[in-house]
This record gives structure tokens, C-alpha cells and sequence, in this order.
């Protein structure tokens, strides 16, 4: 393993490092999608400004929406299991 390492610089650890912080990023996201939804509380991206340029919230904007995709694949996957049944 040690040899492994040295072959590859350490990037195994520091690959799934990077994918632990990116499935970390979508469960916050996906929190704040489900937030918005059963409480109509959103984020609000005004606030959040880096400069004068609007690139900061479009890309807020564009994270928030990978949460709003998580939660929609998550809800047709569960409603079409027997798994769960509506109750409202």
C-alpha cells in the first residue's frame, strides 16, 4: 500500500477527501431544498456578495438547484417503491 502511495502521490487520499466534501455539499444543499419545500424558507442569495459581479449568485444559484434535483430523484424513487405510501 505504501508503494501505492508513493506511485500516486497521496491523490487517494486527498480523491476521497474531495468526494467526502462533495457529497457533504449536496446533503446541505439538498437540506436546504427540503426546507424551502416543506417550509417555503428560502436563501436568500441577495445578501451573499462578492463584489459587484452577479457570478457568486448564479453559482449559489446553481448549487441550490443540484439540491432541488436531489430531493425531486429522491421522492420519484421513494413513491414509486413499496417501501412508502402517501399520506396526504
Amino acid at each position: 500500500m505504501v508503494f501505492l502511495n508513493l506511485l500516486t502521490f497521496g491523490l487517494w487520499g486527498k480523491l476521497g477527501r474531495l468526494t467526502h466534501y462533495a457529497v457533504d455539499a449536496v446533503l446541505i444543499s439538498t437540506i436546504l431544498a427540503g426546507m424551502r419545500r416543506s417550509t417555503g424558507l428560502t436563501f436568500n442569495t441577495e445578501r451573499v456578495s462578492f463584489g459587484e459581479t452577479k457570478e457568486a449568485n448564479k453559482w449559489i444559484e446553481k448549487y441550490l438547484g443540484v439540491g432541488e434535483w436531489v430531493m425531486d430523484q429522491s421522492v420519484a424513487i421513494a413513491g414509486s417503491s413499496g417501501w412508502f405510501h402517501r399520506t396526504r
